[in-house]
């Protein structure tokens, strides 16, 4: 914990100047967020910080990172910060690619690599959310904006209070807390 303080300290510095939109301090700011997904720390102000330098220079979006500062605004949930954070990611991020040649997509759910849920006691839930499943048939682009996708789904499984599915999907998918320390328990105060 040494460590996040002293590096709260210097980003604390950094984002009260002219600095806090400086790109040349967005690695910085990266390293913070690591820093607290680690030491299981939380600094919203930062990491809307970063969420903002990826909208004035989106040829620096990382993929990664914005997984971590969603997955650590969820477990401040229902505190309003996953909502900001998810209003600070531009939609080609997160957009399903629902629509193709003008059609929708028959299954918007699919495009985002999810399936539908079958329920916990064997009966027809097919109104109930979808649970995440992965396929290898998106395109490239895809394929690496799925953990932001996937993270917005389990942010919206938690604010619909559908617990049980968010467990289960969480479960299925726990690559997506690798790096973040003690997400589960901070999700469940």
């Amino acid at each position: 914990m040494a460590l996040f303080e002293q590096m709260r300290a210097n980003v604390g510095k950094l984002l009260r100047g002219i600095d806090r939109y400086n790109p040349e301090n967005l690695a910085t700011l990266e390293r913070y967020v690591e820093t607290q997904a680690k030491e299981n720390a939380y600094d919203l102000e930062a990491n809307l910080a970063v969420l903002k330098l990826y909208q004035f220079n989106p040829a620096f979006f990382q993929t990664g990172v914005t997984a971590q500062i969603l997955l650590k605004a969820l477990t401040n949930l229902p505190h309003t910060d996953f909502t900001l954070c998810k209003c600070m990611i531009d939609q080609a991020h997160v957009s399903s690619g629902g629509e193709f040649r003008g059609e929708p997509h028959p299954n918007p759910w699919g495009i985002l690599g999810f399936r539908r849920f079958s329920g916990f006691n064997g009966g027809d839930t097919s109104t109930l959310p979808f649970s995440p499943k992965f396929s290898l048939d998106l395109p490239k682009m895809q394929q690496e904006e799925r953990p932001i996708r996937q993270i917005l789904y389990l942010g919206e499984l938690l604010e619909t209070c559908h617990f049980q599915s968010f467990w289960q999907a969480l479960y299925e998918n726990m690559e997506l807390l690798e790096g973040i320390t003690g997400f589960e328990d901070s999700v469940r105060k």
